[in-house]
């Protein structure tokens, strides 16, 4: 298919690597660092692993309005260092922020400053490189650091989402360069998380989260899956956490339990669900410490919240289904909690490497 006619415009750009990167930058597509030049021949190669017409869309991004080609993303993974054999999961990627419950403009545009973290599973993850065990989530990946750019920039030069124009962000995050890594199946105790979210085990999935921030937690003491999810709950439990406000809105959080962590929880005999009870009965403020401080002025709290009684426990979600798990990482008793931003909903796509018109 991508034999066809590309319809992007053609730019004269300077020979010199450095001269050229100053282009690029000038003309307000890059996100600092350097990229890849996106000549025909390598929009072509990166076209090459989607059998599909490089003008197919995959939908409006907003708040441009462009619509989200084969084409300009191929454009934007070449620039982030993608390799052909990424793509599909860059398209994945895609497809799952346009979903209407994950609000892709909302999610970039937030003066919070939430980026998008994009977590694979099956067995792509695998063939292509992408990290799931130790420094997953940070750098030394190529796969990773690409394909998680690559979605950076194409919600920058697609969806026209630039900092201090229409991205609104406050302090912003470095998760906003790239933020990707592959969920750890081999090590751990539980269905993997596309299973769980009905994929089959053979395929290939991208879910999207859009987050305000990662807070690590060290439990190296405990020796008890009860222990390990006190000591996280416990990191939970604290003032400005903007989720404890947004529970209408389909605030949600992540919880990446490391291998050693999965291991001491399941071996006390506690299920996947049985660790989103926990969280959801477990991480509750009392509405005296909650109330007219931090994003108390935009709550949207259950109606069953009497904010007349000081002892009333807010929990830091609606429900325990708004609780993601999943195992990560590699040796050290090291685990985290992604606090989601309030607006958005964690979405799933199946990596295809055919898309149908």
């Amino acid at each position: 298919m991508t034999t066809q006619q590309l319809q992007s415009r053609r730019v004269r750009v300077p020979e010199s690597f450095s001269e050229m990167q100053d282009y690029f930058w000038e003309q307000g597509w890059t996100d600092g660092l350097p990229v890849v030049p996106p000549t025909e021949q390598a929009v072509r190669d990166m076209l090459s692993a989607m059998a599909v017409d490089p003008q197919h869309s995959l939908g409006v991004m907003q708040p441009r309005n462009s619509r989200a080609t084969l084409e300009k993303l191929a454009i934007n993974a070449v620039m982030a260092g993608c390799k052909p054999e990424h793509f599909p999961v860059v398209v994945a990627g895609v497809r799952a922020a346009l979903r209407e419950g994950f609000n892709l403009a909302g999610t970039a545009a937030t003066t919070g400053g939430a980026n998008q973290v994009m977590i694979v599973n099956g067995p792509v993850a695998q063939r292509v490189g992408i990290q799931a065990d130790a420094g997953c989530l940070g750098p030394g990946f190529r796969a990773n650091a690409a394909i998680g750019r690559a979605l950076r920039l194409i919600v920058r030069n697609v969806a026209g989402l630039t900092p201090g124009d229409m991205d609104k962000a406050t302090l912003s995050s470095p998760g906003r360069y790239s933020f990707c890594f592959a969920e750890n199946e081999a090590r751990s105790p539980w269905e993997p998380l596309h299973v769980e979210r009905g994929y089959s085990p053979d395929s290939s999935t991208v879910t999207v989260a859009g987050i305000l921030g990662v807070y690590r937690i060290m439990e190296s003491t405990s020796g008890t899956g009860f222990g390990v999810l006190g000591t996280i709950v416990g990191n939970m439990k604290t003032v400005g956490i903007a989720n404890y406000y947004q529970q209408g809105t389909g605030g949600q959080v992540i919880l990446v339990l490391c291998p050693e962590h999965a291991a001491e929880v399941a071996a006390s005999g506690l299920s996947k669900t049985d660790v989103k009870d926990y969280v959801f009965h477990n991480a509750r403020m009392p509405v005296g410490q909650l109330k007219g401080i931090a994003h108390y002025g935009n709550r949207t709290w259950p109606n069953w919240i009497d904010e007349s009684r000081d002892d009333v426990m807010v929990p830091i979600v609606r429900s325990s289904g708004d609780v993601v798990v999943l195992v990560a990482g590699g040796d050290g008793r090291h685990s985290c909690w992604m606090a989601g931003w309030g607006v958005t909903l964690v979405s799933t796509e199946k990596i295809e490497h055919a898309l149908t018109a």
